[in-house]
């Protein structure tokens, strides 16, 4: 790890931020670093313990004359989102991030950076290790497996904490004060198709691939209309005339949930007859999606490239089936709030598909603010794949974060931040996931901010936080501890 990310200022927090990327995290398989986490504790003679399962709470009293505040709960995340470019050689599961400094950034070469929510992390632990920084009792809460399903929010045991305030510190825009956000539900297909024998006389091979899309957090970003891999790809082979009488061998495009995928690419079996056809299809459908998502996409690529002929592919009627049931199911932004401005109230992202071999996997991810429409669109992303006979099904659902304009930490934070900064923060709810609304179920008198330092990109190999940003974030943390009211 280079030592010019620990020199930037202020480096406490960037010394703990690269100790902290050192330690593999991906959501699900976070033993590494929640022993980190601990150890880290037990260095400092703090006092510690995990529930089952393996949230982590440290404890640290009250500085000199803080006694009499409330306590606060400094809550952030412990795992990351691991996505890559094709072309890097990495394993997010041994190896630590690799970063670096880009101007005014710090960025990772080829991966995510993990700033979401590592620098959260980071700062927490700066609190914890210090000497000489005024705070209340705190109660440091490292959740597990957030950008995975929030399964260490969604049980986090009743007693686990005892703060009256709860400062989340994974809002990724410095001159924000989240106080609310979106819920969400997964929506899980499995389909098992037919194939047929492929025949080489009278058959060949391609293969289509759309990659360099910007991708990006499928909450936060997905208000651009940024192009899914796994739709336009989908666009690229989806005929209902069925003139050119293809069919798929195989698909896979995307990853994880949450991140608006960036590469898909399909193995295609066309009559050689057809072929020629075909292909200039392709090519001519290829460059009219490059100029329309040359905006909001300009590194788009589209290929085709003759490819060896496999031994099946899927029954030309279930192609047809799946191809327009991809081509059915919503991606992208449902509806905008009608209460708030510029803010997304519901959307699907359309985040995994897996065909191959026989069987076929679609992973989606519904988010709202309101529960009745992340059901709804929930059931109408499972809807076209239940005509098919596909098995669909709902998981993982947790509710939103709702605003409450009154909040006194919101009155405290948003005059700290003109004070500190001589303009008004902006506001507002995010259509992100947040804890909080978990959170506040298990603690439903817990009063809740979330603030954070500018991070563009997050969920992506393009994520980045911004040097100053950190700096700003954390003088204005600092300040805010020493304001919490009085118990």
């Amino acid at each position: 790890m280079s030592d010019e990310i620990r020199n930037l200022e202020p480096q406490v927090v960037w010394g703990h931020f690269a100790d902290l990327n050192s330690v593999p995290r991906p959501s699900k398989k976070e033993e590494k670093v929640q022993a980190f986490i601990i150890n880290f504790a037990k260095s400092l003679n703090l006092d510690w313990k995990q529930d089952k399962i393996g949230n982590i709470l440290v404890s640290k009293p009250a500085s000199s004359g803080m006694e009499d505040r409330k306590k606060v709960v400094l809550q952030a995340h412990l795992d990351m989102v691991c996505q890559k470019n094709n072309d890097t050689v990495f394993d997010f599961e041994t190896q630590g991030i690799d970063m670096f400094i880009d101007g005014e950034w710090v960025k990772a070469r080829g991966t995510t950076l993990g700033a979401d929510n590592g620098i959260g992390v980071a700062s927490i632990m700066a609190v914890l290790s210090s000497d000489d920084i005024d705070h209340p009792a705190i109660e440091a809460l490292f959740t597990t497996d957030e950008e995975a399903g929030m399964t260490g929010a969604h049980n986090l045991e009743p007693g686990f904490l005892s703060g009256e305030i709860l400062m989340n510190l994974d809002t990724e825009d410095d001159d924000e004060l989240s106080i609310g956000c979106a819920g969400g539900i997964d929506t899980d297909v499995s389909w098992e198709y037919q194939e047929v024998n492929t025949d080489s006389d009278k058959e060949q091979a391609f293969t289509v691939k759309v990659g360099g899309l910007f991708g990006g957090h499928s909450g936060m970003d997905i208000i651009y209309g940024r192009g899914n891999a796994n739709k336009l790809l989908n666009r690229m082979l989806y005929d209902p005339s069925g003139d050119y009488a293809w069919s798929l061998a195989s698909f896979e495009g995307g990853g994880l949930r949450n991140a608006i995928p960036r590469e898909a690419e399909a193995l295609v079996v066309v009559a050689k007859d057809k072929a020629e056809e075909a292909e200039a299809f392709w090519q001519d459908l290829g460059a009219a999606l490059v100029k329309e998502f040359a905006t909001t996409d300009p590194n788009i690529t589209i290929s085709v490239n003759a490819a060896d002929l496999p031994a099946k592919k899927m029954d030309l009627d279930d192609f047809q089936r799946f191809s327009a049931a991809l081509q059915c199911t919503h991606d992208g932004i449902r509806r905008m709030s009608p209460d708030v401005e510029d803010l997304v109230e519901t959307s699907n992202n359309v985040a995994h598909v897996s065909l191959a071999n026989g069987k076929m996997s679609l992973k989606a991810l519904q988010r709202s603010d309101r529960e009745s429409a992340k059901f709804d669109i929930a059931d109408s992303v499972g809807a076209p794949w239940r005509i098919l006979g596909a098995l669909v099904e709902h998981s993982g659902s947790y509710p939103g974060w709702k605003l409450d304009p009154n909040s006194r930490m919101l009155g405290m934070m948003k005059a700290l931040y003109e004070e500190l900064f001589k303009e008004e923060p902006r506001v507002l709810a995010c259509h992100a996931g947040l804890e909080c609304g978990l959170l506040g179920q298990h603690y439903p008198n817990l009063e809740m901010i979330s603030f954070g330092p500018t991070i563009k990109n997050p969920h992506s190999p393009d994520e980045k936080v911004k040097i100053a940003s950190v700096a700003k974030f954390w003088g204005y943390f600092l300040e805010a501890l020493k304001r919490v009211p009085k118990s």
